[in-house]
């Protein structure tokens, strides 16, 4: 088959190289003239473990090009998918969806073969209808189908999401469309990979209650901790009481300082507006909104405890910045707050982060960066981690603490213990969920 790819982001991309892979030929493109030259010298502009090998043997094998003219990748497509942004609109929380109603004009106009516009896009229930009465007004004539496709990507995880994935959605209109989407995911259905295939509307609602759930969950989990904290109970056991209950399940149970990234925050948002539209409140959602907010908070406090009531004068070493290890992606990363309320209220903050450090320059103003963590807690009151990368989970605690003007630890992520904390000379230590400690 050919397919189209609009929009070489972090679902694009992921999506495009993958179902090369898959043996299809695909084409992605962008109107961006820097992404797509990276792209053809074989530079992946983001950050996912193994994509790079993988958009290297494809485009050597000759089943993935990239460009930036729309009509010749769309030319005998057999699908052309919109991954394109859909950020959260300023003022009301919807999902904007510009950026995909400009794709499907541009197909519209482009395309003169039957075709399946296929939306890999996050997008609020209804918009695959608005699509279709898009590309139907642009160009009357088209013989074409549309469908959803949802895309279930964790990033750093990405390529065996694809791969291996949980459920493949597709919700579709006609047996037409279906039989096509079939074929772009034939190798799944050999393999028999759970594939579900629905309305268009259903497809749309899976992906925000998904994500909605999954949300909950870890806010409903920070909760818990601090009420352990004021209990004197341990979260980490709690959560893993919890979860081996095959109800409930353990992934999604663990503390820390609120969720971040480029789907829940956006997500969680775009569904409680559209319950607000329906007149049927996501009354839950909307709560889980509120309490990440409110972890972000708490966090900051914890450190201001810390660091005896205030952030003036005092320097500060923070282990990871980016929302979750194995992504350079900081969209709405805890960091984002946490950070610049420890530099607005006067501290000297040093970054450590493997992948974090080309956006962070730009979204962290007024912070320094070191090499590893051993630099950055060279004369510091405080260490803080906010991030559990590999690199952050077997330090030489003793090493650390010895180059500190202050030994103190805020373990954020819940990687070590108060007795390893002590083990290793530091006065202090705090974690998420659990009794602090002080000598």
């Amino acid at each position: 088959m050919k397919i189209a790819m609009i929009g070489t982001g972090y679902v694009g991309l992921v999506s495009g190289v993958c179902l090369s892979d898959f043996g299809h030929e695909v084409v992605c493109v962008d109107n961006n003239p820097d992404k797509i030259a990276r792209l053809e010298r074989g530079e992946v502009p983001i950050y996912e473990p193994g994509l790079d090998m993988l958009l290297a043997r494809n485009v050597e094998a000759g089943r993935l090009s990239f460009t930036r003219d729309l009509a010749s990748a769309i030319t005998g497509a057999d699908a052309v998918f919109i991954a394109v942004g859909t950020p959260t609109r300023r003022g009301d929380g919807h999902a904007d969806l510009t950026y995909v109603m400009a794709a499907a004009e541009e197909i519209a106009r482009a395309a003169s073969d039957y075709v399946v516009i296929v939306t890999k896009s996050t997008v609020p229930v209804g918009t695959n209808r608005r699509v279709r009465e898009t590309v139907a007004a642009t160009n009357p004539d088209l013989d074409f189908d549309v469908a959803s496709n949802p895309e279930f990507l964790r990033e750093g995880a990405a390529i065996e999401d694809f791969m291996k994935p949980d459920r493949v959605v597709v919700g579709v209109e006609s047996d037409r469309a279906a039989q096509v989407m079939a074929e772009v995911y034939r190798p799944l259905y050999l393999r028999e990979f759970p594939i579900i295939t629905t309305d268009l509307e259903s497809a749309e609602m899976i992906k925000y209650a998904a994500n909605a759930f999954l949300a909950t969950k870890i806010t409903f989990i920070n909760e818990i901790a601090a009420l352990c904290e004021r209990v004197g109970a341990n979260v980490k056991q709690v959560s893993k009481g919890m979860g081996l209950d095959g109800r409930i399940g353990n992934k999604f149970l663990h503390a820390g300082p609120g969720y971040g990234g480029s789907c829940f925050p956006k997500d969680t948002k775009a569904l409680a507006r559209i319950g607000q539209e329906y007149a049927v409140p996501m009354q839950i959602t909307e709560a889980v909104i509120k309490v990440n907010e409110e972890v972000k908070r708490r966090m900051i406090e914890k450190l201001l405890d810390l660091c005896g009531g205030s952030f003036n004068g005092k320097t500060v070493a923070v282990l990871g910045v980016t929302f979750k290890p194995n992504t350079d992606d900081m969209r709405d990363a805890p960091a984002l707050t946490i950070v610049p309320a420890m530099v607005g209220g006067g501290a000297k903050v040093r970054v450590v982060d493997p992948q974090g450090r080309r956006e962070g320059e730009t979204l962290l103003p007024g912070v320094s960066w070191a090499d590893d963590p051993y630099a950055a807690a060279e004369g510091a009151d405080l260490l803080v981690i906010l991030t559990e990368w590999n690199e952050f989970r077997a330090l030489d605690l003793a090493a650390i603490a010895g180059r500190m003007a202050t030994a103190r630890l805020a373990d954020l992520r819940n990687i070590y213990t108060a007795s390893d904390a002590s083990a290793a000379g530091f006065e202090a230590y705090e974690s998420v969920g659990r009794a602090s400690w002080a000598r």
